[in-house]
């Protein structure tokens, strides 16, 4: 998924699965999952898609679009059909053309086809050596759309209501009779994918998408959850892999064997990063940080000050300018707009400067600023992305059934993370509620994810990411066994810089493997311009 498009999922993911919460008539947990036998049996028992490649509609001007014909449940490979929506960038230098290289969407939830709408799916030297082809994972935009609800007015209707994170009792309550409501939506409108959207088996689509396009091997690049889905990939078809370049790394066993710890990391690694954030801010200055201390002011009182804002926030919300121009804006946007700031180190800190400084002053504040900055597209209501994002989630990896144990958790995580402990516990909330099927899902897959290939994979991962950090690239490592770790001197979620861009370009087109311990260091530093 693009920078871009990550930072405007990043303020609404958990405003998606937080409100699914627990319910006492939960079913019990899945099974552990198929072994990668079973998994790769049936996917190889499909049939190889057919694609017939048609220009695509506005504004996809210069792609080409397809549809795939697979499996909804793959213990049927000859069973009913998803029609799985593919698009194609075709290769600017088709005589020195390398092959097919496969991208996907972050999230869950994003639409590979929303990503290609913004112009180029790769640029460069690999749009020059590649057909690219990205696509919307089964459940996602145009192949089998989840919804939850019957139309998007009672979606936007249901979405108003949600409170993230909960901070009372009150509250609270007001979480768990808004998940089982959802949850019953779910069920009742998703049909029969909703038992069919694990990862295991978007990565089956995938393999059946390399044989369509007649490459022997498939070539793939991903990042934030798209990494996921190549390690899901990786493990299942490990010899089936020319390249397999991973970014903004997830711990491919935390995330699908332990959804609690996985939570608890990716608060720990938010609260580094904003850390990381205050430092920058103080070291530049008022002149160049919005946030930074004003001269002659002590800038070490900038973490101090920073506290403040937020335990203001989550009292209640903060009410900005006085008078009639006056407004108050709830926890639930300010913590989303916070937190998906933090994913962009240049505009989304300065604009994270800007928001915390205007909390601060209250109201003394600009309103206007302040709605620009969370009332804005990257924290819209986007009940379809929604829905995805907790059927896959819920489906790769279920969490502990018991109702009450939420609130007490809650309040642990606030003593490592007391900033974003809470706003991504409660992330996972969801799963504890959904329906899932009688029999749980037996094509789930749990590992061992060892990466078998001549070609290590190569996995980029910056110092300071708010969501998957810097210690899951590190595990992702040691469980693949086969990979080489680059780490980026940078903060966000997605690597700055040129030398992230040439390693990644040299080691798809040209098998190009840096040295062990190899860093890249961007060129520009946050607040620098």
């Amino acid at each position: 998924m693009s920078g871009s498009r990550i930072l405007a999922m990043a303020g609404i993911a958990g405003l998606v699965a937080a409100m699914t919460a627990c319910s006492s008539s939960a079913p019990k947990d899945p099974p552990r999952g198929s072994s990668i036998a079973d998994l790769v049996a049936q996917a190889d028992a499909a049939p190889t898609p057919t694609l017939a490649w048609e220009p695509c509609a506005a504004p996809l001007v210069g792609k080409v679009c397809a549809t795939a014909q697979v499996p909804i449940d793959y213990a049927k490979p000859d069973g009913p059909k998803l029609g799985l929506a593919v698009l194609k960038q075709p290769a600017k230098d088709p005589a020195h053309r390398i092959g097919t290289l496969f991208t996907a969407s972050g999230g869950p939830g994003g639409s590979g086809f929303e990503d290609a709408a913004g112009g180029e799916i790769l640029p460069g030297p690999l749009a020059e050596r590649f057909d690219i082809v990205t696509f919307d994972q089964r459940g996602i935009g145009r192949s089998g759309k989840i919804r939850c609800f019957p139309n998007d007015e009672a979606a936007q209707q249901f979405w108003s209501r949600a409170t993230l994170p909960p901070v009372n009792a009150e509250q609270e309550r007001a979480t768990e009779a808004l998940s089982r409501e959802f949850a019953a939506a779910c069920g009742a409108n998703a049909g029969e994918l909703l038992a069919h959207v694990t990862t295991a088996d978007a990565a089956r689509d995938m393999d059946l998408l390399r044989r369509a396009v007649g490459d022997a091997k498939l070539t793939y690049e991903g990042g934030s959850y798209a990494s996921y889905l190549g390690e899901v990939y990786g493990a299942l078809f490990g010899e089936r892999v020319r390249a397999l370049q991973l970014t903004a790394m997830i711990d491919p066993d935390g995330y699908t064997n332990d959804s609690i710890a996985r939570q608890r990391d990716s608060a720990l690694g938010t609260e580094q990063t904003a850390a990381e954030f205050l430092r920058q801010c103080a070291l530049a200055g008022r002149d160049r940080c919005a946030f930074g201390a004003e001269p002659g002011a002590d800038p070490t009182a900038i973490t101090a000050r920073n506290k403040a804002v937020l335990d203001k926030v989550r009292q209640g919300g903060v009410t900005v300018g006085h008078g009639e121009q006056a407004r108050t804006f709830s926890a639930t946007k300010i913590m989303a707009a916070n937190t998906g700031l933090l994913y962009n180190s240049y505009e989304g800190w300065d604009e994270l400067a800007q928001l915390m400084v205007n909390l601060e002053r209250g109201a003394e504040g600009d309103p206007a600023l302040v709605a620009g900055l969370i009332e804005g597209p990257a924290n819209e209501y986007q009940p379809d992305f929604m829905a995805a994002f907790s059927a896959i989630t819920c489906a790769d990896a279920p969490v502990p059934r018991d109702p009450g144990i939420w609130p007490e958790k809650a309040r642990e995580f606030a003593k490592d993370a007391p900033n974003y402990g809470p706003y991504w516990f409660y992330l996972v909330q969801s799963c504890a509620s959904w329906p899932s099927p009688a029999q749980g899902y037996p094509q789930r897959f749990t590992g061992p994810w060892k990466f078998h290939n001549e070609t290590p994979a190569l996995l980029i991962n910056n110092r300071f990411d708010p969501i998957t950090s810097l210690a899951f690239a590190q595990a992702a490592e040691q469980q693949l066994g086969n990979a080489r770790l680059v780490v980026t001197e940078g903060a966000g979620h997605t690597p700055p810089g040129t030398c992230y861009q040439r390693i990644r370009d040299e080691y798809l087109i040209d098998l190009r493997v840096p040295p062990a311990g190899f860093t890249c260091t961007p060129e520009r530093k946050p607040f620098s311009e």
